[in-house]
């Protein structure tokens, strides 16, 4: 087994520090002894994801525009929250509930995962929710317009597959939550 060990951060600086974009530079020393003074780190919040299940067994996605790409995706509710003033799953809850108007019996964690942990700093804690069911209407973002779509939960392996559901959070969310869904 190979004796691995972390880089050193010798100095850090906040190079963009606005509301909806953080960035560190750090200069580091790597295990070899070489140095870099320009790795670039984004500060960013962590994620609750929700897998939300119908009675129908159908799970709830929500297709939105996604400006980086230029393009519409389906998605998993989720938003970033801040781990000082809610929980993990009350920000899920809050998301689903705001994003499709549909709130949950109960909800249950089935994971957290790393987004991007290269050059991201979030986590992305992943919720199942089943039972779920229609209370009122969207709460809306000003960035967001969402349509919600219910896909039965048979047909979504296929949407992978095809490419219809791409976006790496909720494909992870899928293949882990699809162990924990009964049937």
């Amino acid at each position: 087994m190979i004796n691995l060990k972390k880089w050193k951060t010798l100095k850090s600086k906040m190079v963009l520090d606005h509301y909806w974009c953080k960035v560190r530079q750090d200069e580091i020393e790597l295990p070899n002894g070489k140095i870099i003074d320009d790795y670039f780190v984004n500060i960013k919040p962590d994620v609750a994801m929700v897998l939300p299940i119908t009675s129908s067994k159908e799970i709830i996605f929500v297709r939105q525009y996604r400006h980086a790409i230029g393009e519409f995706f389906l998605e998993l509710p989720a938003g970033n929250f801040d781990p000082t003033t809610e929980s993990a799953e009350v920000a899920a809850i809050r998301e689903l509930t705001e994003e499709t108007g549909y709130i949950p019996q109960e909800v249950r964690k089935i994971g957290v995962l790393y987004d991007k942990p290269s050059k991201d700093t979030n986590k992305i804690y992943l919720f199942l929710a089943e039972d779920v069911s229609k209370v009122g209407e969207q709460k809306l973002d000003i960035t967001e317009e969402i349509e919600v779509i219910l896909i039965p939960i048979e047909s979504v392996l296929e949407k992978i597959i095809q490419g219809e559901i791409s976006v790496a959070g909720t494909v992870a969310a899928l293949f882990l939550g699809l162990k924990f869904i009964t049937y």
